[in-house]
């Protein structure tokens, strides 16, 4: 199995680096040699990584937990996408809000902004405004669907965040760590394996490279859903115990504050 996945992993491109002159030292550990000026990624440590985060988040969608799914790079966007809504979990492809994490309870107000904007486009109610209006309306509406149409069935906090390129990708990875969120990344010689809860060293540039790792992670959720519960009584008690922890949640505290 291993060498199967290597040989993936490989055909994929996952183990090109950068340019040695962009390195970042800390990621030593996981470059295995320096070809044409370029570093190559020791595959051993990206399954390595590649099978703990595996593990991680199949432990979590097995308990009913969320994975936000993160990549607002063009490469990274459409597969992004993709792969969250075929496992179903809350992704952000489009761009990074602040906040989003921080203030989530202004995030979760906007989206109630979003479906009503819905209700008003997919009635008779968007014919009574005035052009300049509905123009408006219509406006607002794209803007709000682009950037939190992929967070609709985040109603809490997740356990843990997914992001590709920790370097873009940083404002996540900022929240998350402030809120105790476990992180995870696919990460590249250029990158601070430090910044990351579960690294994955590999190449976060390229497109096959990026689809296959969050492809494997995709697979994993959707094993870990498959072992959760079933029974009716147990998911009432895990929406339960979800809404006080959303009650107890410390990141809402400035939340109101921001808001105003």
């Amino acid at each position: 199995m291993a060498e199967s996945l290597a040989k993936r992993l490989i055909e994929a491109g996952v183990h090109f680096g950068h340019r040695a002159s962009r390195w970042n030292p800390k990621m030593s550990p996981y470059i295995y040699a320096r070809k044409n000026l370029i570093h190559i990624i020791d595959i051993r440590e990206t399954i390595r990584g590649l099978l703990r985060a595996e593990k991680y988040v199949q432990q979590i969608a097995a308990h009913g937990g969320q994975i936000l799914f993160t990549g607002t790079k063009r490469q990274a966007s459409d597969t992004m996408e993709r792969e969250a809504l075929r496992c179903h979990m809350p992704f952000i492809s489009e761009r990074w809000l602040g906040g989003t994490l921080t203030n989530f309870r202004t995030i979760r107000s906007r989206l109630g902004r979003l479906e009503e904007l819905e209700a008003i486009r997919g009635g008779d109610e968007l014919a009574t405004y005035s052009k300049k209006m509905q123009s408006s309306l219509n406006r607002e509406y794209r803007k709000m669907y682009r950037n939190l149409n992929g967070m609709r069935t985040m109603s809490r906090l997740p356990e843990c965040v997914f992001v590709v390129d920790p370097r873009k990708e940083k404002n996540a990875i900022r929240e998350a760590q402030k809120l105790g969120i476990t992180t995870i990344a696919l990460i590249d010689t250029d990158c601070d394996p430090d910044s990351v809860d579960l690294p994955i060293p590999g190449n976060d540039d390229g497109i096959r490279s990026i689809e296959l790792i969050v492809s494997l992670l995709a697979d994993a959720v959707n094993r870990g859903r498959a072992e959760a519960p079933t029974a009716k009584g147990e998911k009432v008690g895990k929406s339960k115990a979800s809404e006080s922890a959303d009650e107890k949640d410390p990141a809402g505290a400035g939340v109101e504050a921001a808001a105003e």
